[in-house]
C-alpha cells in the first residue's frame, strides 16, 4: 500500500492574555454560529450529497463535540474522547435510526468501550507480553489500561485529539512525538458523501527507529435478533484464554459468512484473514443494510452473546501480528522509517432494503451455533 504524503498540521496556542481573550471571543462566536447550523441541520430540507452541514456544540460535559449531518446521515464525534464517534445514525422520516450502538450520555471520563466507534493505531488489539523483536532489537510496549494485562489498541483511542478542520468534513490530529517506543503524529478525517460515512486514518513515524505500524477502526454495530452478516474470509486465527492467536485454520462452516448468515449464537472474538475488503450487515426488520468497505485484508469479529451490539473491526493486521511467525510485516503491518506515512480508508454505506431485494438473496442458515474449540469464552 502506497504511503500517504500530505502533511499533518499542528494546532498553535496563544502566547499572551490578549490573544487568548481574542481567541476566546472568536471561539464563542463560532460556537454560536455552529449551534445555529446544527438547529438548521436537524430539520429538513438538507441538501443531499457531499454538501454536509458541520457544527460543533458542547454536548453534556464533553468539550468540542462535533456533528456532521446531511439528508441521509448524522454523525457525532467527541475529539476529547479518543476522537471517537458517539453516534452514527440513519435519518428516516424525521427520526434517527442508530447504525452504530450510540453512546447516549458521553462524559469527560466515559470509557472508550462505551463509544460507538474509535480508531486503532499505531496497532490493533493485543501485543503478547507487551514485547516483540524487530530488526535485532527488543521492543517493549507498556500496558495502557489498568484493567488489561496486555497493551491494547495503541494510543489513539485513549488520547484527546485536536480539531483542525470543520468545513464539509471533520479532521482531527494527535501528536505523540514524545511517545515511546512509538513516536508518531496521526490524523483522522470524517466526511459524509450521500449515504456513506468515509473515515480516513493517517499516521507518520516521527521516531528515529523504524517500526511496524498498523491501522484499523473499532465500530460497535447495532445487533437485533435478526441481524445478518456477510463477510467472506479465507481463514481465521484460533485464540487461547488470553485472546492471543495460537493457530491459523480455514474458516469453519458456521463462521464462513460467505452469504448472509445470522449472527453466531456463541462468543466470537477472532481475527479473520483473506478478507475481500467488503462486508454487508443486514437488519431485515428495520429494512436497512450497511456495506463496509476498507483497503485492508483482515477483520476482527467480536460478537458477545446476549448483547445488543457486535464489533466488526476492519484492520490491516491480525491480533499480536508483531509476534506471529516472520513478524508484523509478514501479516499486514507496514514498516515505517522516520518521516514515512501510512493511510487507510474505511467506508460505511447505509441503504434501505425492500422485500423484493430480500427475496433475491440466498437463503441464510439458521442457528449458526458451532464454533472452534480453541476460541475460548471471554
Amino acid at each position: 500500500m502506497t504511503a500517504a504524503r500530505t502533511k499533518i498540521r499542528s494546532a498553535s496556542t496563544p502566547s499572551n492574555a490578549s490573544s487568548a481573550t481574542t481567541a476566546s471571543a472568536a471561539s464563542a462566536a463560532q460556537a454560536g454560529a455552529r449551534r445555529s447550523r446544527l438547529a438548521a441541520a436537524s430539520e429538513p430540507p438538507i441538501r443531499p450529497g457531499p454538501g454536509t452541514a458541520v457544527v460543533a456544540i458542547g454536548a453534556a460535559d464533553v468539550e468540542g463535540f462535533v456533528t456532521l449531518a446531511n439528508v441521509h446521515l448524522r454523525l457525532d464525534v467527541a475529539p476529547s474522547l479518543g476522537g471517537g464517534v458517539t453516534r452514527f445514525d440513519w435519518r428516516h422520516e424525521g427520526a434517527l435510526v442508530p447504525i452504530f450502538r450510540p453512546c447516549c450520555e458521553p462524559r469527560p471520563h466515559t470509557d472508550p468501550n462505551q463509544l460507538a466507534c474509535y480508531p486503532l493505531l499505531p496497532y490493533s488489539n493485543r501485543i503478547g507480553n507487551g514485547h516483540f523483536q524487530f530488526s535485532g532489537r527488543a521492543v517493549e510496549i507498556p500496558c495502557n489500561r489498568a484493567d488489561e494485562p496486555l497493551p491494547l489498541h495503541g494510543d489513539g483511542w485513549l488520547g484527546a485529539w485536536n480539531v483542525e478542520e470543520e468545513a464539509t468534513r471533520v479532521r482531527l490530529s494527535l501528536d505523540r512525538r514524545a511517545g515511546e517506543p512509538y513516536s508518531f503524529r496521526a490524523a483522522q478525517t470524517y466526511a459524509l458523501e450521500d449515504a456513506t460515512l468515509v473515515v480516513t486514518l493517517d499516521i507518520e513515524n516521527t521516531g528515529d527507529d523504524a517500526l511496524p505500524f498498523g491501522l484499523g477502526l473499532h465500530p460497535f454495530l447495532m445487533r437485533d435478533a435478526d441481524t445478518e452478516l456477510s463477510a467472506a474470509a479465507g481463514g481465521l486465527w484460533l485464540c487461547g484464554d488470553d485472546w492471543l492467536p495460537v493457530r491459523h485454520v480455514s474458516a469453519p462452516s458456521a463462521w464462513q459468512f460467505g452469504v448472509a448468515y445470522p449472527m453466531p449464537a456463541e462468543m466470537v472474538n477472532n481475527a479473520f484473514t483473506g478478507w475481500s475488503g467488503r462486508t454487508s450487515v443486514m437488519w431485515p426488520r428495520r429494512r436497512l443494510s450497511l456495506t463496509i468497505a476498507a483497503d485492508t485484508d483482515y477483520y476482527v469479529l467480536y460478537a458477545p452473546p446476549g448483547q445488543d451490539f457486535f464489533c466488526f473491526e476492519p484492520v490491516d493486521h491480525p491480533i499480536n501480528a508483531v509476534n506471529l511467525p516472520s513478524g508484523g510485516e509478514a501479516h499486514g503491518m507496514t514498516v515505517l522509517a522516520l518521516g514515512e506515512r501510512l493511510s487507510r480508508e474505511f467506508r460505511f454505506t447505509v441503504e434501505r432494503t425492500g422485500e423484493a431485494a430480500r427475496r433475491g438473496r440466498p437463503k441464510t442458515r439458521a442457528g449458526a451455533k458451532a464454533r472452534p474449540r480453541a476460541a475460548a469464552a471471554r
